[in-house]
């Protein structure tokens, strides 16, 4: 069973209150078991409200957890295969282009479904790309995931499929993937499948409209005023019927605890159902970086030690950063400075949540330290 040394993990949360973050929630499973839980700060602007066990936060990017487990669900079914053209599902991405130093020209290779996994698929993160601005121009807040995802494919591909690392909106193009795959909204097809098996009654889409988010704790940004409150939106929810794979979910602590906990255990949840094998669990982890990526991912994002694999980023070299932690411990994090980590091996997992967007301190110095902590022994 974990050593975790609860004590420090307590005193080092609290810490994070003096350094300016508002609230702090986090909790360790371990084998189905809830081995810790330990929540401080306040959640509005006043300052009155403590954080509580049922708080919402904007998840961002920790999404992507979600998208690539389901994803990973119809690959197992053998409904899907990473080798698969994306412009199998998605015709419009049967005519991309690449942008280099001689201009466009077409692409050497498809571009195929573990490109998008591995964000290695040439796309970027741009919002604001020319495909978004005139869909959402002529749909409006009607403009499905599928239009505005098509619409991603107008823009040409900054690098060949499979030769960099850049983070992109490549995880909402495996949601629309997804969607044609399972004859069903993304949204619907992650409630069926992973929201109700796990029991997780505090997760959904964000909405511009901001329905059903009475529970969402304030929001902040780390800026030149220090931690300030800020809108709360989730700019990454392009319309009301756009649903992200990349960025798009509320969700809560405990909610995501649950998702963590039924992965490290191989895919089986608390109560024996199971929503990927184990076997599949460990293709997940297994890196598809090419050289290039490994070394983008460690320089441009600060993932030093880390490759990464279907759409999280795993720990493959300990030695790099001088740590004594296992390999293979892997999950992601979220713009607003939560993640999600779990280990197979010991069937323990972490999740930490604060809602601080641009917070640098979350992923160079918190999340490794969790990391620590938690699988350190």
């Amino acid at each position: 069973m974990s050593g975790l040394n609860e004590e420090r993990l307590t005193t080092y949360l609290d810490s994070l209150l003096d350094k300016g973050i508002p609230s702090v929630d986090c909790i360790v499973y371990q084998d189905h078991k809830q081995i810790y839980r330990h929540m401080n700060g306040t959640v509005d602007i006043a300052k009155t409200k403590p954080v509580q066990e049922d708080t919402r936060y904007l998840m961002f990017s920790m999404t992507k957890v979600q998208t690539m487990t389901a994803v990973m669900q119809l690959v197992e079914q053998g409904r899907l295969s990473l080798e698969d053209e994306v412009a199998k599902y998605l015709p419009a991405y049967g005519k991309l282009q690449v942008s280099d130093e001689n201009g466009l020209r077409d692409l050497k290779a498809p571009l195929r479904i573990w490109h998008l996994l591995s964000m290695q698929s040439g796309l970027d993160y741009n919002l604001e790309r020319p495909g978004i601005v005139r869909v959402l121009k002529e749909k409006g807040q009607s403009a499905t995931t599928r239009e505005i995802v098509d619409a991603f494919a107008e823009s040409p591909l900054k690098f060949e499929p499979g030769t960099h690392f850049e983070y992109s909106l490549s995880h909402d193009v495996a949601a629309a993937v997804i969607e044609v795959v399972s004859g069903m909204r993304f949204g619907e097809y992650l409630k069926k499948y992973i929201w109700e098996p796990l029991k997780m009654q505090n997760t959904f889409f964000a909405k511009p409209q901001n329905d059903g988010l009475e529970r969402l704790a304030q929001q902040y940004i780390a800026n030149e005023n220090g931690i300030v409150p800020m809108e709360q939106t989730c700019n990454y929810q392009l319309s009301e019927s756009y649903e992200s794979g990349g960025a798009g979910l509320v969700s809560s602590t405990e909610d995501y605890a649950k998702l963590a906990d039924t992965l490290a255990c191989g895919g089986e949840t608390a109560d024996g159902r199971r929503i990927l094998k184990p076997e599949t669990v460990e293709v997940i982890k297994k890196n598809l970086l090419c050289d290039a990526g490994i070394e983008e991912i460690a320089n441009n994002m600060g993932r030093k030690g880390y490759g990464y694999g279907c759409g999280m980023q795993v720990f493959l070299w300990p030695e790099r950063v001088g740590s004594k932690v296992p390999v293979g411990i892997f999950g992601w994090d979220g713009a607003a400075g939560s993640c999600i980590q779990m280990d197979t091996a010991s069937r323990l997992s972490v999740v930490y949540t604060q809602h601080v967007r641009n917070c640098g301190m979350a992923y160079d110095t918190i999340h490794p330290m969790l990391r620590e902590i938690v699988f350190g022994g």
